[in-house]
C-alpha cells in the first residue's frame, strides 16, 4: 500500500531503473511488502519552485500506518536517491507525506480496514 509519486520538470532518462529503485526504497523504509508498493513518475512537467524553473521535484508518499520516524527516514532517502539519479538538489524538492487509515485504502474490491 505504499505509494510514491514523483513529478519533476527534469527528463528521466531511465524510467524503469528509477521505478525499481523507488519501489525497493518504499518497501524497505516502510517495512511493507514490495508486492503492495505502487510508484508513479511524471517527468518534463511544467513546474516552478521559488520562481525558477531550474530542476526541481515534488514527491507524494502515502502509506497505511506511516509514522513520523518513517517519514523522516524516507525524506532523507528520497532526497538522496533523486539527487543521485536526476541531479536535483534536495533544496529544490518538496515531499508530502500522508498516513492513510486502512479503511480508506482500497484494494482488490475491498479495503485494508
Amino acid at each position: 500500500m505504499p505509494y510514491i509519486k514523483l513529478s519533476t520538470n527534469a527528463h528521466i532518462a531511465d524510467k524503469p531503473k528509477l521505478l525499481r529503485q523507488l519501489s525497493h526504497l518504499a518497501a524497505k523504509e516502510t517495512g511493507k511488502p514490495e508486492s503492495y508498493v505502487m510508484i508513479e513518475l511524471s517527468d518534463t512537467v511544467s513546474m516552478l519552485f521559488g520562481g525558477k524553473d531550474t530542476p526541481l521535484a515534488y514527491l507524494e508518499c502515502k502509506s497505511i500506518g506511516l509514522s513520523e520516524k518513517q517519514a523522516n527516514a524516507l525524506s532523507a532517502s528520497l532526497c538522496e536517491l533523486v539527487h543521485a539519479e536526476l541531479q536535483i538538489s534536495p533544496d529544490r524538492m518538496y515531499i508530502e507525506f500522508s498516513n492513510a487509515p486502512a479503511a480508506f485504502w482500497g484494494y482488490n474490491g475491498s479495503t485494508f480496514g
